[in-house]
């Protein structure tokens, strides 16, 4: 595996081209490999920072970040690995990138996910706690998780 370059864009600055290949990783993992038929071009993209990491300059993990909105929180969404590089601890890597993102955008702010159930023990190991029953989300069993900062620093300075 060549080396992995981390990029986070404004959906502006991406060309036509990173656009469409980070459009396509997510509808080949969250549509069709999840067989999930949902609205994936949900207009939140241009609020979005899109993180990517990249091998030969084609995205092989992605995640989209939020700053805060009216709940204070920063936003994680869109977590993906690209089925041909699984295995290889891309997705522990792209959520400290996201969590490293989202601590320079808004320092004080907690961050939020909507993770899909069976990786709740994956992001818990980020400090993430389940704040929600399961729900289901394009058919798809979800919970919401928070990642608190002000607990995140205290346990850091204790």
């Amino acid at each position: 595996m060549s080396s992995l370059t981390v990029d986070i864009a404004r959906m502006d600055a991406l060309t036509a081209g990173e656009l469409y290949d980070v459009l396509k990783l997510r509808v080949d993992v969250f549509v069709v490999e999840q067989n999930c038929p949902y609205p994936e071009l949900d207009g939140k993209d241009a609020d979005a920072l899109h993180l990517r990491l990249l091998e030969d300059g084609k995205p092989v993990a992605y995640g989209r970040i939020f700053a805060p909105g009216t709940d204070k929180k920063a936003r994680i969404g869109r977590i993906v690995v690209a089925p041909s590089h699984r295995g290889q601890k891309l997705g522990e890597r792209l959520m400290s990138e996201a969590i490293a993102a989202c601590e320079r955008l808004a320092p004080d702010a907690s961050i939020a996910i909507s993770a899909q159930a069976h990786l709740e023990r994956f992001y818990a190991g980020f400090g993430f706690e389940t704040v929600s029953k399961e729900y289901l989300e394009d058919g798809i069993p979800h919970i919401d998780m928070v990642r608190d900062s002000a607990r995140i620093q205290g346990k850091a300075a204790g």
